[in-house]
């Protein structure tokens, strides 16, 4: 299923209707009520379909909707909308539709909108304006109350659709299609919930790179299971959700004022980083107003300088141009009262006038006090978006600030983690599977000792004895090394050791260990009769005075699978409120990206005699919780709490992993894991080289092998010529989403190196691919590109793609003949004489299916 028969169905220049119904007879007066300028046809029943020629949407109620679809198969329609119907009907006309061609919109759908059509197919009875907003929606009161909202002050969208039950067409789907819409600026998403996590993300990240997509989602804070461990309470469905927002680069929006106040700012204005605010007004009082509200929000260290106070059009100009070539300002705030003598319309054009002149990655905001339409219209002209009051100014600018973060995250480069040590995997999986087959829901806490180990995470000592004197006598040797003991219970019917007494610390000689056993055993027996007690840990106290007490863990989401979670530790980390959550896999900036947003990360920086934590140390503990959590679907919910963290490091004080015996409810992240298993080693004649998928880390190599190619070559591969490499470009060759996309480099033995790299980009609908290829100047002729080659069809045999293709220069005979050799057919393209497009049909392909690739 295309995305052309997508773009038709969504933007229709022919509609068939079947009237006859409430539903579908209320879009037809819609349809016929505004000025559509494609063709529509209503029909009393599908009979008539035959006569017809195919149209690029249909619309049928829910009852006739497999007869439609029986009549349209194989004749070139391309969808459907089902305004009625129900839940019950949604996986029937999902098979109809797939067995006809079309794609499906509904059922229970409010209908969809082109307005730069002049289409209102929808039961919302509004004039919609064309515009540059695109609504993607799932319930349809809250589509019909954003269309009405929206209409009622004029706001204009280039493109609407209501989901109802997605039996086909889904919120993925949608993004794929808007987000390479250029009509489309900004998207705005009313969300329920999320089907196909993977696919979502996939999507959501992909147009998030090239537009703002803004999300509007009604919170649910409920934990999805039962709550075995703080990271299980902190990981709500809302928190899941919104770790995977975050991770796609989605705004999140709270209510329909929010949304659009988002949608004004971002739609007129972007920011390369929108941190630092300047403020010019012709009234002290109303920019003391709008800097207070700053401090308010938290921006008092964004701030940097006091207030322009201007009195002329003259001073606007010059003072807004002098603050924008200002490097420590990002942003400027104008606000305006009118105060005589000075007109507010002249004030805003030279306000207009400096934005125009101005870097564009600088965005103007502007607050004219009872202004009006004119000076709207001039804001509006000049791209600067306006607002009724500084509050809504600072909101303003908070959504510049969030998304401008959220895009750097996105880009940014992470540091190079040591990959000397990689975590033993098979061993790790036979502890688990061992535990689970014994029946047990937790692992024991000698085996999560061994499982932190396994992946690297510093943890304190212990030893579990199996009862009072046996305790005393292990903690002997840390009395003779002049330490103090902490002594926990040990049971699998407890969930959190401190409920019930179960932890006692500071313990400095064997009586005080064999009096704290029994007191633990006698409470242990009074408040939870019902538990077993199969002994006692016990650790060395880890005495570090200045350090910070920290949790760390992840919980599994029954739609986003494991959640990573960090934030302040302790036993009431879930009430502290201070924790934030990630979804898997992290590398070393997201990892960081994560420690930042919470309020604990403030006091991990040296303060009066506290020397800063070693964020570097909590970062890679977040990173392999989340090889943890990817490599090991066995493991519902895992606690690091306490982590000590200090200038030496961190160090888990308690962990407890629970099992998922269930293989129903496991699950695998969200985000496809980096495919490690796919490294190999290469070797051509005397030269030795380890292939292996690319990381966002390797951009400086890939920027070290491009000043290795000769101009000539650069022409050759980006049919252009290339001067110099920004890390924007960079970051778009080396982030990669490897559900959709996958590059391989190959680093020359020795030097390190990079030497060459092949990337394959997957169309959404994961039925084709778009190969590209470059090789260090000095290493052509070798044999490299073949290997390279090869290997890029064998991923796309894997991943079951049935064809791979691409553009070559007509006079760039070294690579024609490659693909020849490998069983690509060459043809001329129709648009460019100097080009040839090359293509693989791998249902054709011969050759051996590639062989399973085993983890390194």
């Amino acid at each position: 299923m295309t995305l052309a028969l997508l773009r038709r169905a969504l933007e229709p220049m022919t509609v068939t209707a079947i009237a006859g119904t409430p539903e579908t007879d209320v879009l037809v007066a819609q349809i016929r009520s505004e000025p559509y300028r494609g063709a529509l046809t209503v029909l009393p029943d599908a009979s008539g379909l035959a006569a017809l020629p195919p149209s690029d949407l249909l619309i049928a109620p829910a009852a006739v909707a497999e007869q439609v679809l029986a009549a349209a198969a194989g004749r070139g329609y391309a969808g459907l909308l089902v305004p009625g119907g129900a839940a019950a009907d949604a996986e029937r006309l999902r098979k109809a539709a797939r067995a006809a061609g079309l794609r499906l919109i509904g059922p229970s759908s409010l209908g969809l909108a082109a307005p730069r059509l002049g289409l209102n197919a929808t039961a919302v009875p509004v004039h919609l304006a064309s515009g540059s907003l695109t609504l993607i929606a799932q319930s349809n009161s809250v589509a019909a109350g954003i269309l009405a909202w929206a209409a009622g002050r004029g706001i204009g969208f280039a493109g609407a659709v209501v989901l109802g039950e997605g039996a086909d067409i889904d919120i993925a789907d949608c993004l794929d299609h808007f987000g390479a819409d250029p009509a489309t600026r900004t998207i705005l998403l009313a969300i329920d919930d999320v089907s196909d996590a993977a696919r979502f993300l996939s999507s959501a990240r992909a147009a998030a790179r090239l537009k703002p997509v803004l999300v509007l989602r009604p919170p649910r804070l409920e934990p999805p299971w039962p709550a075995l461990t703080h990271s299980a309470l902190i990981v709500t469905s809302d928190a899941a959700h919104d770790a995977a927002f975050h991770r796609a680069g989605l705004l999140r929006v709270s209510d329909l004022d929010e949304l659009f106040a988002a949608a004004e700012t971002l739609g007129r204005a972007r920011a390369a980083d929108a941190g630092r605010l300047a403020i010019v007004s012709n009234g002290e009082g109303l920019a003391a107003l709008a800097a207070a509200r700053l401090r308010q929000v938290g921006g008092a260290d964004r701030q940097l300088r006091e207030p322009v106070i201007v009195r002329t059009a003259q001073d606007y100009r010059e003072a807004a141009v002098r603050l924008l070539a200002e490097s420590d300002v990002d942003a400027v705030l104008a606000l305006n009262a009118p105060l005589a003598p000075d007109d507010a319309a002249d004030c805003a054009r030279a306000l207009a006038k400096a934005r125009s002149t101005g870097p564009a990655s600088k965005p103007v905001l502007a607050v004219w006090v009872g202004g009006g339409e004119e000076m709207a219209g001039i804001f509006a002209a000049a791209g600067i978006p306006s607002f009724a009051t500084e509050q809504d100014a600072i909101l303003g600018f908070q959504h510049l600030t969030r998304h401008a973060r959220l895009l750097k995250e996105l880009m940014a480069t992470p540091p190079v983690l040591d990959e000397d040590d990689q975590p033993d995997f098979d061993a790790a999986t036979a502890l688990v599977e061992r535990a689970i087959a014994q029946g047990r829901a937790w692992l024991e806490p000698d085996e999560v000792a061994l499982l932190l180990a396994l992946f690297g995470i510093p943890a304190i000592g212990l030893v579990i004895a199996a009862d009072a004197e046996a305790a005393a006598e292990a903690a002997r040797a840390q009395f003779a090394g002049g330490r103090t003991v902490a002594l926990k219970i040990v049971s699998s019917d407890i969930a959190h050791k401190s409920d019930v007494g179960g932890v006692e610390l500071d313990l400095a000689n064997e009586g005080a260990v064999r009096e704290a056993a029994a007191r633990m055993a006698e409470r242990l027996r009074e408040l939870r009769p019902d538990a077993r007690l199969a002994g006692f840990m016990v650790q060395p106290m880890a005495h570090r005075a200045k350090a910070r007490e920290l949790i760390a863990g992840f919980s599994v989401d029954p739609c986003f699978g494991p959640v990573i979670v960090f934030g302040r530790g302790g036993t009431a980390a879930e009430l502290i409120a201070d924790t934030h959550v990630a979804l898997p896999p992290l590398d070393l900036a997201s990892a960081e990206g994560l420690i930042a947003r919470t309020r604990v990360s403030r006091i991990l920086a040296a303060y009066r005699d506290v020397p800063a934590a070693d964020r570097r140390a909590i970062a890679a503990v977040l990173v392999a919780l989340g090889n943890i959590a990817s490599a090991l679907p066995q493991i519902r919910a895992m606690d690091l709490n306490p982590i000590l963290a200090d200038a030496n490091g961190a160090i888990a004080v308690d962990a407890r992993v629970v099992l998922e015996p269930d293989p129903a409810r496991r699950r695998r992240p969200a985000i496809r894991p980096y495919p490690g298993n796919w490294t190999s080693q290469l070797a051509l004649g005397e030269k030795r080289f380890l292939i292996r998928p690319m990381k966002p880390e390797d951009e400086v190599l890939i920027g070290a092998m491009l000043s290795r190619v000769t101009a000539e070559d650069l022409r050759l591969r980006f049919f252009a010529p290339l001067k110099s490499f920004s890390h924007a470009f960079l970051a778009r060759l080396t982030q990669l989403d490897y559900a959709r996309e996958i590059a391989f480099i190959a680093i020359e033995e020795g030097s390190g190196d990079a030497a060459g790299a092949v990337r394959l980009h997957a169309d959404p609908g994961h039925v084709e691919a778009e190969y590209a290829i470059l090789l260090r100047s000095d290493l052509k002729g070798i044999g490299l590109g073949r290997a390279l080659m090869k290997l890029i069809i064998d991923w796309a045999k894997a991943e079951t793609l049935q064809r791979v293709h691409s553009q070559v220069l007509a006079e760039n005979g070294p690579m024609l003949a490659l693909c020849r050799d490998l069983g690509f057919e060459i043809t001329l393209d129709p648009d460019d004489i100097s080009v040839r497009r090359v293509a693989l049909d791998l249902s054709k392909a011969g050759g051996k299916e590639p062989a399973k690739r085993r983890r390194r």
